[in-house]
């Protein structure tokens, strides 16, 4: 990289892998492109609402609500449209639809995730005797907790990964952080030189959320009795 690229600010991407391609998301345009059975690479572009521009996106937490709404909703009407584009189909997932679809998929998210293994290690604590000692109890009783989230998260991601169309959707995620780590060294964007890069990437949505588990297990195991009401 040069003196003057190096006193320029790059623009920030953010990337997801879809049926048999990727997206880029940038500030102000998403793009994405997916091979099509007979090897032809077809692209798509559209134009982010001015929202995501706009001052309410500097304001913390706020920001981050309104990144985790756009991440869901773009991430699975693209996913969607990526598939009609391999497919040569046309079922769109949009408006009403794809709101609940968001929607359920939060509920059902939360559910497994947080409220099951809440769930599961309160009912653990008489039998595993946690009740009877007190203050290190409810801490077991935590760790318990945090450790049934991770086996859940491992498990879903190993029996997700298993059928056919999400295997081929997970083929790609490594695509997208070779991309970025070459943009980012400011590199000449060709399939050669991305091929050098590292398949890691330190804003990885994924590496981030297992991070946050195991840093959950630790934090919330000193917090003592955690009920549900």
């Amino acid at each position: 990289m040069t003196a003057n690229q190096k006193e320029l600010r790059l623009p920030s991407y953010g990337g997801q892998a879809v049926m048999e391609g990727v997206l880029m998301r940038g500030k102000q345009h998403v793009a994405m492109a997916v091979r099509a059975p007979d090897g032809q690479i077809l692209t798509y572009e559209e134009q982010l609402p001015a929202l995501y521009r706009s001052k309410w996106m500097n304001i913390p937490f706020l920001r981050g609500v309104l990144g985790l709404w756009d991440s869901l909703n773009l991430g699975m009407r693209l996913l969607t449209k990526s598939s009609n584009m391999v497919s040569g189909k046309d079922e769109q997932i949009e408006g009403k639809d794809l709101v609940l679809t968001v929607v359920f998929s939060l509920v059902l998210g939360i559910g497994i995730f947080f409220l099951l293994p809440a769930l599961v290690s309160g009912w653990l604590d008489g039998p595993l005797g946690f009740e009877s000692l007190g203050k290190p109890g409810n801490w077991l009783s935590n760790l318990l907790e945090g450790l049934l989230r991770l086996v859940i998260l491992i498990v879903y991601l190993v029996v997700i990964g298993r059928m056919p169309e999400v295997r081929r959707v997970f083929s790609y995620h490594g695509a997208e952080h070779k991309t970025i780590n070459a943009f980012e060294a400011g590199t000449e964007l060709t399939p050669k030189n991305v091929s050098e890069f590292t398949l890691v990437h330190p804003r990885c949505g994924t590496s981030f959320m297992l991070t946050l588990v195991l840093i959950s297990i630790l934090f919330f195991s000193l917090l003592g009795p955690l009920p549900l009401h």
